[in-house]
């Protein structure tokens, strides 16, 4: 992904900054605010409906300057050009990373040398929206000639959580008629409860899969597919009208029983966690239709032109992943956590999570060297206001620093004016409070704050398409940025392999086992 003997630990403002880590705890975020009336103006961005302000942050003037000089002699620029242009920057699987050209204009992708990339996804494009103005106008029908009334998305980690993620934060837009679902996990309470609920005539699968191989996604599928067979009497479920597949390798889709013309194909230098852009994207397109989908792309474009074009400096993406580097190589924060202020956006600390933990949770770099520094830090959260009668109390007065994104919205349609300002004023006030504390001699210790701790408010106009597609752009930049400055490809995920192989070991029967595990399977296989 980068140049392979890059070191950020070596740069020439490295040692500068450890220098100034040393005394940041003398730094006191309020008094930065009182002495510099211009600090909000100097730390505040906006950019395709949505406005950052990274005010309340542990920087002075002097580190944010050295941390641009971090990435100015980083390889950012460079590596930059190559995502956009689709030069092979996933090193470990010979592959480009094009999920910025899903939602780039063809003339950008011209301009790119991107042809033929750009008819592969304008056909898939026009084939979503087909299958899905089908399904949302009736004109899809089932094995009995019933409509479609209830969608079941089967798929598991980028199949399963930015499509789940985006129908909920966008249900304002949802269809009035048709209902989705979306089944990830293996425990088969989940496939059967859903299913159990539903009418198998006017319900629709799809099967999410880039591989078509995924074990949890093809056994809830077998389950789904025995429902179809034994209340509708079918011979095959997969070859009937209630099953589509979705994934990068149609032969397997076709081995499996799907018709040809029920495929929508994405392709390999499309990472599952950076699929939502692509036909992964159906049950979206189904739940909100084709044209707001389309509007989740052009958001996301808007933070892609940002992104590419923006000087460090005015750089939002850039920006955010450079305070995260402060706080996880310098500061030693082990976590950073993310408090959506909207209930709908309930699923975004989980889909962040994979995007951070499972792109840049990595200890090598691409020379294969371990690496010098932390890498990715733990992603966690949960909306406010539940949040703050939960963990709040940790954030305030535990022993952790811990940065904070505040995510909020100015207005929103689907609540009221009292409660929603109730709302997003308990935000303004969790983040002025942690970074404020409370200091009073004449009460008991336990009933003051520390302060000082840093958060960066990002606030949306409205939670419609177009901002939606711009804030995922938005972490999906600042991941990557951070991925160049620790050298490693944020791209590829091999930590995962180790368990799928040992589980499927395990299954066959013929793994050589600790004496731990042999145990815990002797009692597993004595209960079933």
């Amino acid at each position: 992904m980068i140049s392979q003997n890059y070191d950020i630990t070596k740069s020439s403002v490295w040692d500068a900054l450890q220098r100034l880590a040393e005394v940041a705890p003398g730094i006191r975020v309020s008094d930065l605010l009182d002495q510099d009336q211009d600090r909000v103006d100097k730390y505040s961005l906006e950019i395709a409906g949505l406005s950052l302000d990274y005010s309340k942050n542990l920087v002075t003037d002097e580190i944010m300057q050295l941390l641009l000089e971090l990435v100015a002699e980083s390889p950012l620029e460079t590596q930059r050009e190559k995502l956009f242009t689709g030069e092979e920057i996933n090193m470990t699987e010979q592959r480009p990373v094009l999920h910025t050209a899903l939602r780039a204009s063809p003339t950008q992708l011209q301009e790119d040398g991107l042809t033929e990339a750009s008819a592969q996804i304008a056909g898939q494009k026009h084939r979503i929206k087909a299958v899905s103005d089908q399904i949302r106008s009736g004109a899809w029908l089932g094995s009995t000639g019933k409509r479609v009334t209830d969608i079941v998305n089967l798929g598991i980690g980028g199949s399963d959580l930015g499509p789940k993620l985006a129908c909920e934060a966008l249900k304002e837009f949802s269809h009035e008629r048709i209902k989705c679902h979306f089944v990830s996990n293996v425990d088969g309470e989940l496939i059967r409860s859903t299913l159990k609920n539903l009418e198998p005539e006017t319900t629709l699968v799809i099967l999410s899969s880039k591989t078509f191989t995924t074990q949890e996604t093809l056994l809830n599928a077998q389950t789904a597919a025995g429902w179809f067979e034994q209340r509708l009497g079918l011979a095959s479920a997969y070859a009937s009208p209630h099953f589509i597949g979705v994934t990068a390798s149609p032969e397997n889709a076709v081995k499996l029983g799907i018709r040809d013309e029920n495929i929508l194909e994405f392709w390999d230098w499309v990472g599952g966690r950076y699929s939502l852009w692509s036909t992964i994207g159906l049950s979206i397109a189904i739940c909100i239709g084709y044209d707001n989908f389309e509007r989740i792309l052009a958001g996301a474009q808007q933070m892609d032109v940002h992104f590419r074009e923006s000087t460090a400096r005015e750089n939002m993406p850039v920006i955010l992943a450079l305070l995260g580097v402060w706080y996880s190589n310098f500061l030693h924060a082990e976590s950073h956590a993310v408090i959506p202020y909207c209930e709908r956006m309930l699923n975004l600390p989980a889909y962040l999570q994979q995007l951070d933990m499972e792109s840049n949770g990595k200890s090598v770099t691409l020379d294969s060297s371990l690496v010098n520094c932390s890498t990715g830090p733990i992603i966690w959260g949960q909306t406010g206001t539940n949040g703050q009668h939960s963990f709040f109390q940790l954030l305030h007065q535990g022993t952790h620093l811990i940065p904070i994104d505040f995510i909020g919205l100015l207005s929103d349609d689907l609540s009221t004016t009292e409660h929603h300002r109730v709302l997003t004023v308990n935000m303004f006030a969790q983040s002025a409070a942690l970074m404020s504390g409370k200091q009073d001699s004449t009460l008991p210790v336990y009933r003051n704050y520390l302060g000082n701790k840093p958060s960066n408010v990002l606030l949306m106009e409205k939670l419609i398409p177009e901002t939606f597609g711009a804030l995922i752009a938005l972490y999906e930049h600042k991941v990557f940025v951070q991925g160049c400055l620790w050298n490693v490809n944020s791209f590829d995920q091999w930590g995962v392999e180790l368990g799928k192989a040992l589980a499927n070991d395990l299954l066959q029967g013929n793994s050589e086992l600790d004496c731990s595990t042999r145990n815990l399977m002797n009692k597993l296989n004595a209960s079933l």
